[in-house]
């Protein structure tokens, strides 16, 4: 089978990465969650997307709510735990969710199986964005050029 040309391409194609902008006291939080930046291999602006592979025992991220930017979330594989400020629940392949910027409602997605989880993540990028976390002492603000800056909940450095 010969290769796709772009603007087509295969995501498994995409090398995975594990950075995080979170302040260093946090980053091991996520160092078992995997995102191939599908939306930047192509060029996009407005809105990223990420397939995002969750190891076993993982987290996508701390539970967090965006003040201006949406979220959504689609199961492909693997069983996951979704947390937000209702509770939690499992969702399958297949289910997905969706998060309203300015909606408050912090969530995150934690595999709690032996197996990889994987999900299709889309978000905009608008600028100015604000991101709360309601179990961690942080906080993010995106400037003009969408690059988060992590404080403490009192503003003050990590």
């Amino acid at each position: 089978m010969t290769e796709p040309k772009l603007p087509a391409f295969d995501p498994r194609r995409i090398a995975e990465s594990n950075t995080t902008s979170y302040p260093e006291r946090f980053k091991a939080l996520n160092s078992r969650r995997w995102n191939r930046r599908l939306g930047d291999h192509v060029g996009l602006k407005n809105f990223g997307v990420n397939l995002t592979r969750i190891e076993p025992g993982a987290q996508t991220s701390a539970r967090h709510a965006h003040s201006r930017q949406d979220e959504f979330i689609w199961v492909i594989e693997g069983e996951v735990v979704l947390e937000t400020n209702e509770g939690a629940q499992t969702l399958r392949p297949g289910m997905c969710a969706g998060f309203a910027a300015g909606d408050g409602n912090a969530h995150r997605f934690v595999n709690k199986t032996d197996k990889d989880v994987l999900l299709l993540i889309v978000g905009d990028r608008t600028p100015f964005d604000e991101v709360t976390y309601p179990d961690i002492d942080n906080h993010a603000k995106a400037g003009a050029d969408g690059k988060y800056v992590h404080t403490k909940k009192d503003g003050t450095p990590h």
